[in-house]
């Protein structure tokens, strides 16, 4: 088996010959990796602008002990009035600098005498006053290519008068679980042996929070002419087809032979991982192929480590999912000689990560109840032993 840092190394290694791209306006955008830089074509703000209510006057003018009310400037109006020595002008949060003034005086600091005001509190040079390109600067790379587009991006592009933006598309992932032990969702069960399938609902919800568009093909019987038309319907309606069960060895895993018989390129079969050493990444022209296992937390971890990477690939953009550094709060028992990835909870304390195992439980890789709350991967490689309270390990952070 490969270690889990050379099949790391694998994915890593692909190269996208032509990545997919298309316009959309903006608010269709968020959550979408941009495909293009954004420059700004001019300086924000243009001119000095007012960052507060009050007076724009000349700095050497407070020395005075009253200056006259020369104008009013609200926002969005022509400045028409020119500030010379012993004048102000009223101005407005926003507004543009009448031209001669180089300072502002908050209306908290003045007393109004009619048509003049009373300094009773100086400020420094420059007080108030928004400088030309504050914002940014023309010609200025504001966001880089391959940047995941937030509500902050949304604003800033909006301010640049940017009606539609190039984007990556987001990759559409197929989902199949195999099984014929497997009941959907408010399917009836006839016998003991069915079991309630969760694998396809946690690999959409996953495909989804990780930026790739789902594609829910449902659950298959263990025959392998249905598992084979399903994949290669699968195929091509999709960038990526990942599928769990039918990995392993047993009699009735086709999945795997499904894949190898399809002539397909494997990038990889068996990882010396736990949970989830059968997975395999194939290659057919330029889409993937990723088998998990059938277990649920197995299946689930596999996809976050391997899945959610490939949808980040084919958009240009680094993994949503990274690795940091946390405290252990309880000793960890390494429980193999593989690269194990445990379910942890995490908590933020003054800056720094903390880890413990409280109410996880200690059983078989099925155990998906282990992902719930506010969870991390703990990540302990082929090397590493057992850990005591206080060391400093390496989790995933998954939001």
């Amino acid at each position: 088996m490969l270690s889990f840092e050379r099949s790391i190394e694998i994915l890593n290694e692909i190269q996208i010959n032509q990545y997919q791209t298309q316009k959309l306006y903006l608010m269709e955008c968020l959550g979408y990796v941009l495909a293009e830089d954004i420059i700004a074509d001019h300086n924000s703000p243009a001119f000095p602008v007012s960052a507060m209510d009050g007076y724009a006057l000349r700095y050497d003018d407070m020395e005075l002990e009253r200056v006259r009310i020369a104008g009013i400037t609200p926002a969005g109006f022509e400045v028409e009035t020119v500030v010379e020595k012993g004048v102000c002008v009223k101005t407005f949060t926003g507004s543009l600098m009448p031209k001669g003034a180089d300072t502002l005086i908050p209306i908290e600091n003045v007393t109004v005498e009619g048509e003049m005001i009373k300094i009773n509190q100086k400020v420094p040079f420059g007080f108030a006053v928004r400088a030309v390109g504050e914002n940014y600067a023309q010609g200025e790379k504001l966001i880089a290519r391959g940047t995941t587009i937030d509500f902050a991006q949304i604003g800033v592009i909006a301010s640049l008068n940017i009606v539609t933006l190039a984007v990556y598309k987001k990759p559409t992932v197929a989902i199949l679980s195999t099984g014929s032990e497997l009941l959907e969702i408010g399917e009836t069960q006839t016998n003991d042996a069915q079991i309630r399938s969760s694998n396809n609902y946690i690999l959409e919800a996953i495909v989804q929070k990780y930026g790739g568009k789902p594609l829910q093909m449902g659950c298959i019987g263990d025959d392998k002419q249905s598992i084979a038309k399903a994949l290669s319907q699968a195929l091509y309606q999709s960038d990526i087809v990942v599928t769990t069960g039918g990995v392993s060895v047993g009699d009735f895993d086709f999945v795997k032979d499904v894949i190898f018989e399809m002539d397909a390129e494997i990038l990889f079969k068996g990882v010396d991982i736990k949970p989830g050493q059968h997975i395999m990444v194939a290659k057919k022209g330029e889409k993937f192929i990723v088998g998990l296992p059938g277990f649920a937390y197995s299946a689930t971890v596999t996809a976050l480590l391997y899945l959610v990477p490939l949808i980040s690939k084919l958009q240009n953009t680094r993994c949503k999912i990274q690795k940091v550094k946390a405290i252990l709060e309880e000793p960890f028992v390494k429980r193999s000689s593989k690269s194990e990835f445990t379910a942890c909870n995490l908590s933020l304390r003054e800056g720094r990560y903390y880890v413990n195992f409280r109410d996880k439980k200690v059983g078989t890789s099925a155990i998906l109840t282990n992902m719930l709350g506010e969870v991390a991967l703990l990540v302990t490689s082929q090397t590493e032993s057992s850990k005591q309270v206080g060391e400093s390990v390496e989790i995933l952070l998954l939001a």
